[in-house]
């Protein structure tokens, strides 16, 4: 598979946009308050992006993950667990500051542990079944 940034730099958007989605909905569930939502989902379009960028970077020379028969399921799994670490603190640390309270932080980062990776999986699973950004796919199991 040719290597280009076009894909990534379209995954990142999009994923961040399906990601802001949910901080917001989350941190306005738990602050109760939609202008905080926007605050702390918003303020991490830029630290998200940047961060996801590198993580597709660093996956995309990683072989790891793929088993014999070319089933990529388990790749997917743990890009979706190391993604989720980096995101959920950063997340964390943002609401803290946001909302001045670190316990907001936490549940914001509890809750999303779980849509976050939900939605990332099969965000993954999209982009795997997508040939946008590649000149050519000759193992697709190797670099999804």
């Amino acid at each position: 598979m040719a290597k280009t940034y076009k894909r990534h730099i379209a995954k990142t958007i999009t994923w961040r946009i399906v990601g802001t989605l949910d901080t917001i909905c989350i941190s306005w569930f738990i602050t109760g308050n939609p202008l905080t939502g926007l605050k702390i989902g918003f303020s991490e379009v830029i630290t998200k992006m940047i961060l996801y960028y590198f993580h597709e970077r660093i996956w995309f020379n990683i072989k790891a993950g793929v088993t014999k028969n070319g089933d990529s399921r388990k790749r997917h799994i743990a890009k979706t667990v190391t993604w989720r670490i980096i995101g959920t603190i950063d997340t964390m640390v943002l609401a803290w500051i946001i909302s001045g309270n670190p316990l907001t932080g936490l549940k914001i980062g509890a809750i999303e542990v779980f849509t976050k990776m939900l939605l990332y999986y099969f965000h993954e699973r999209l982009w795997y079944n997508s040939n946008y950004g590649l000149s050519e796919r000759k193992n697709r199991d190797i670099n999804p």
